[in-house]
């Protein structure tokens, strides 16, 4: 599977690893990405969602229920 947070779009990014000697080589930084379940009360189903730790945030701010229709609004989650 892609590393793509299901919810925010958090993908990995490219940049450079510089040394003491200023010496730049290329390197990946990837989201901090976590397979969690969800339980949505609505339709009383069990949701697996690969979700970044700032989705996680968001979800416990927001309730599973909104961000999901957030996200699928946006596209970025089919559910």
């Amino acid at each position: 599977m892609s590393r793509i947070c299901e919810i925010t779009g958090k993908k990995v990014m490219v940049g450079n690893n510089v040394s003491h000697a200023k010496n730049h080589t290329k390197r990946k930084f990837y989201p901090n990405l976590q397979t969690k379940k969800f339980f949505v009360p609505e339709t009383g189903e069990w949701v697996v969602l690969k979700v970044s730790t700032n989705a996680l945030r968001t979800i416990n701010k927001k309730g599973i229920s909104a961000v999901l229709a957030e996200a699928t609004a946006n596209g970025n989650v089919l559910v």
